[in-house]
């Protein structure tokens, strides 16, 4: 099976978003996730948010570009501390800021704030019709909160309702954020049918505490069932590596490279 495996450019936060472009590319990707990166000696972000420019967002474009990949995901966020009113319209500058970089993948976190969970879903149903009318699809992923569990990622799937909402199934946070209490294949089929992405991300549990930055293969997450149940569900991609193990520049560099062979050699036995 071949799907679209990219890389984001978390394990490569200490570097600037133009140089993690260039070591994702020399790893053997072709697509990027905007992430967290370099801003100056003091300052890391992601080079693209709600308040970006048009000529930020053309430069990381172009810093991409340079690099031959293709920034088909971004990671962004909500302000749910504003108003209804003003957190739909920041989210859907956003947005816009997501589709004039070239980004098919708006990648979402959700809120661990309980009293926030109706604002959320309402706030995702507003914006997730702009999306749909600019071509961007709002990805959701586990990450604890109103997403620890996959009933209530099935919950936020349900009750936004667009079909430019689906879920991005991130399996080392699964046991991450349950510290190891649920395994990722655990009622997967159940929230396999409402899959549009998918994170590449390994967890260890060592004295009841979680750790992702763990080179894929190395943790608990078994990727040889997780990927097959996705894949027979339906699941067309795209992939995203998001951890790996690693302080070294070189290290980190290896093990992205061996992470696109590991995960490669999976889809071609399915």
């Amino acid at each position: 099976m071949e799907l679209v495996i990219g890389c984001t450019t978390r394990p490569l936060s200490s570097l600037t978003f133009a140089e993690a472009c260039e070591h994702i590319a020399e790893a053997g990707y072709n697509d990027v996730a905007v992430f967290a990166n370099k801003i100056d000696d003091e300052k890391r972000g992601v080079p693209v948010n709600s308040d970006s420019t048009p000529e930020e967002v053309a430069a990381t474009r172009k810093a991409a570009a340079d690099a031959g990949l293709k920034p088909s995901m971004l990671i962004g966020g909500t302000k749910l501390n504003l108003e209804l009113d003003a957190a739909v319209d920041d989210y859907k500058k956003l947005i816009d800021n997501a589709a004039a970089l070239g980004t098919k993948w708006l990648l979402d976190c959700g809120t661990g704030n309980e009293q926030l969970y109706d604002k959320y879903y309402e706030l995702m149903s507003q914006a997730a019709v702009h999306a749909e009318d600019v071509g961007v699809n709002i990805t959701l992923k586990p990450h604890g909160g109103i997403t620890l569990t996959v009933e209530g990622l099935m919950k936020a799937y349900n009750t936004v309702n667009n079909p430019a909402f689906g879920i991005c199934y991130d399996p080392g946070n699964i046991i991450y954020y349950t510290k190891g209490e649920m395994m990722p294949e655990t009622d997967l089929d159940k929230v396999n049918p409402m899959i549009t992405t998918g994170i590449i991300k390994d967890c260890v549990v060592e004295d009841g505490k979680p750790n992702v930055m763990v080179t894929p293969g190395e943790g608990l997450v078994d990727f040889p069932l997780v990927l097959s149940i996705m894949v027979e569900g339906g699941f067309d991609g795209p992939l995203y590596v998001e951890c790996v193990g690693g302080k070294e520049i070189d290290e980190i560099d290896k093990n992205i490279k061996s992470t696109l062979i590991f995960v490669k050699d999976i889809l071609n036995k399915l």
